[in-house]
């Protein structure tokens, strides 16, 4: 019996045929009350000319995971880190790469629209494109198929959670976490239910400050330091 050093010295990876592996990212953001998704323009074949996601190789001499990947790619567009990211699912198949037999890693990602927007705006080849519009487009291999996966998979995880959040500026009314999570749904919720989960949360404090709106004054909130997502049992329209 050989030792597994021994193995080691002998193995030959070009023995067995290796995929195409890639890790994409789906990156959400609210503007003018419209869910957007974050697309980049391809500047090279395949598929040169085409929109699709933040992506690519994983480099690596210096990502030490696909996340590690993501977030390098999505910092590299938007010029900020995403506070919350989250593993989506992995696609594979010979048919969703001319160039042969690959597989992608997804993540997908809520970011707020006030902490990119200013990087989005000097990048030429990227841009915010709202959800309702992607029907229309023809994008870059299967990554129509991976947006609607995280659409869905974001809708539910809303459901859940006060994941809506995470595409607030870092100060927050409780009616602009209620309009954001209503824009994700697609349909209203009742107050009072989203209230008592997020005074349930314990995810959040008061900065202190106020704002007008209209002829009331509403309480400014922010998340607490290194707080986690707060997981319900129930979910938010069942709770209503």
């Amino acid at each position: 019996m050989i030792s597994e050093a021994e193995y080691l010295d002998s193995y030959d990876p070009s023995r067995f045929p290796s995929p195409l592996v890639t890790v994409d990212s789906v990156l959400f953001s609210l503007h003018q009350q419209t869910l957007c998704v974050l697309l980049v323009e391809r500047a090279s074949q395949p598929q040169q000319g085409r929109w699709g996601l933040p992506g690519g190789f994983i480099d690596m001499a210096q990502d030490s995971s696909t996340r590690a990947t993501a977030l390098r790619k999505l910092t590299e567009k938007t010029g900020v880190s995403p506070s919350w990211l989250e593993q989506l699912d992995t696609f594979s198949g010979p048919d969703r790469d001319p160039r042969g037999w690959s597989l992608t890693v997804a993540w997908y990602a809520l970011i707020s629209w006030v902490a990119c927007a200013p990087h989005i705006v000097s990048v030429s080849d990227a841009k915010w494109v709202p959800v309702a519009e992607l029907n229309e487009r023809e994008l870059a291999f299967d990554h129509g198929e991976i947006i609607h996966a995280a659409l869905r998979r974001l809708r539910q995880k809303t459901m859940y959670s006060l994941l809506p959040v995470y595409c607030l500026p870092e100060t927050f009314t409780q009616s602009q976490l209620q309009e954001a999570t209503e824009i994700i749904l697609g349909q209203p919720i009742q107050r009072k239910s989203l209230i008592r989960r997020f005074e349930a949360s314990g995810m959040f404090e008061e900065t202190g400050e106020s704002v007008a709106t209209g002829a009331r004054k509403a309480r400014l909130w922010r998340r607490k330091a290194d707080v986690d997502i707060h997981l319900f049992s129930r979910n938010l329209l069942a709770d209503s």
